[in-house]
């Protein structure tokens, strides 16, 4: 093939790889203007690489879809998803708020600049030391999760003589028909004071009565990622009918809302996701006809997309090294990262496709079972893929790897945590470096034990 026809042709698995992504003169993968085999040789595998135009388009499609069909909205980055010092920087710079789950992402976002007040607190276990480090710094809001919760940050802003804007976690009890492990708005959940018991209502009661706690709405998260809009009109429904409830039983004035995230993202190519303003039309048309319907005022709504943001911006890129071939059953093609990396396909059963990077063009030709290199025999990222045949030291680019892979990375074998680049109009910038065996080591210590008791 010319270098002609090869700028010419089109890429394959265009529509789940980084929108900046296309093929190099050369025939390889290229992200971000980023010959991706340039990339392994500066930086190794395995390599998360993001790319920043995508990373940009979808907050501004999120803030741009949502604020033009309801303006009083704020899009909350979902922390959790994955979060760094330069993706935070970049996530403040579009002029998106964050949503953070515990100390450690809230200490990461305030010494990267990110504004305290336009920070929320989530999570259905914070410990006294989160919650006052919270509370110190200005946190804008406290999600609050339950009884215990509701009393902890009543005590800890009464000691420190603030009174700190919190929404209550509800649960609607509706089925986002999603995985068991990632649905969190059912009766039978961690998250949230369920509604049909009547426990959110004693909650909401609860946190109305602390001196300290300025109740400014209600939140609902019904998991993820959902691919279908239908189970949000119905949680927006039901919350506007507890609302309402609340506002004429407790003089409650529900001046926040929050339907959470949970938007979806493209991880193969016959399970598309919707794009920004179906979710946006969906959930602002219901939110006013819940609300108008009620005769209650409109609230400010605040929506939390995490993957949806960051998980097509993101692809790995893998070395492949041994090769296992089992006549009539399988063979097997192990690459240089896995479970330690990525273990999504482990615990939830996801599913990727994937593509040679340095022959992006090439046809299928064998279907094999990418196996991670760890010793789990459920360490596999895909199983039963069509590929070209690949031997070792070929480059294996898996896409929409943005989301839940870095951020529930473990050093399991004691594997050295990969390196992170970012990539923009051809340039590179190493935003976190790869782990070193010095790393591994430096938390270990020997000291001569302590008389305790």
């Amino acid at each position: 093939m010319t270098t002609k026809e090869n700028e010419a042709a089109a890429l394959p698995l265009a529509s789940i790889f980084p929108i900046a992504s296309d093929i190099s003169p050369a025939g390889h993968l290229r992200i971000g203007g980023c010959d991706t085999l340039a990339l392994v040789e500066r930086y190794g595998t395995p390599l998360y690489v993001f790319d920043e135009a995508t990373l940009r388009h979808q907050a501004r499609a999120f803030l741009g879809e949502f604020s033009r069909r309801y303006p009083d909205t704020t899009v909350r980055y979902a922390a959790k998803a994955y979060i760094n010092g330069a993706l935070a920087r970049l996530f403040a710079e579009e002029g998106l708020s964050l949503d953070v789950v515990s100390g450690g992402e809230l200490a990461l976002a305030l010494a990267n600049g990110f504004r305290a007040d336009r920070i929320e607190f989530h999570g259905n276990n914070k410990t006294p030391q989160e919650m006052e480090e919270a509370l110190r710094a200005g946190i804008g809001r406290v999600v609050l999760d339950n009884y215990d919760e509701i009393e902890l940050l009543e005590a800890t802003a009464a000691r420190l003589n603030v009174r700190q804007a919190a929404i209550l976690r509800v649960g609607p009890n509706v089925d986002p028909h999603t995985h068991g492990h990632t649905t969190t708005g059912l009766l039978d959940s961690k998250f949230g004071l369920p509604i049909p018991t009547g426990q959110a209502e004693e909650g909401l009661r609860r946190a109305l009565a602390a001196p300290h706690i300025d109740l400014l709405g209600i939140h609902a998260h019904l998991g993820s990622p959902i691919f279908e809009t239908k189970p949000y009109p119905q949680a927006i429904a039901v919350m506007a009918d507890f609302a309402l409830a609340m506002k004429q039983m407790h003089g409650f004035d529900c001046r926040e809302f929050s339907p959470g995230g949970g938007f979806a993202v493209q991880y193969v190519t016959d399970t598309p996701a919707p794009e920004p303003a179906i979710y946006a039309e969906a959930i602002t048309s219901a939110l006013r006809d819940a609300f108008t319907g009620r005769e209650l005022p409109l609230p400010h709504l605040s929506i939390e997309p995490g993957r949806s943001l960051i998980g097509r911006a993101g692809v790995a890129l893998y070395t492949v090294g041994s090769r296992k071939e089992i006549p009539d059953v399988r063979t097997y093609v192990s690459v240089d990262g896995g479970m330690a990396d990525n273990i999504r396909p482990a615990i939830y059963g996801s599913k990727y496709e994937a593509l040679v990077a340095g022959r992006p063009l090439a046809a299928a030709e064998e279907t094999v079972t990418i196996a991670g290199k760890y010793c789990e025999s459920g360490d596999v990222l895909i199983r039963d893929i069509a590929l070209p045949p690949l031997k070792a030291g070929d480059v294996l680019a898996i896409p929409a790897s943005g989301a839940y892979c870095l951020a529930m990375a473990s050093n399991y074998n004691l594997a050295l945590g990969p390196a992170v680049v970012l990539v923009a109009e051809g340039r590179a910038r190493l935003v976190r470096r790869r782990e070193t065996y010095e790393d591994l080591m430096q938390r270990d210590v020997f000291e001569d034990g302590d008389v305790i008791g």
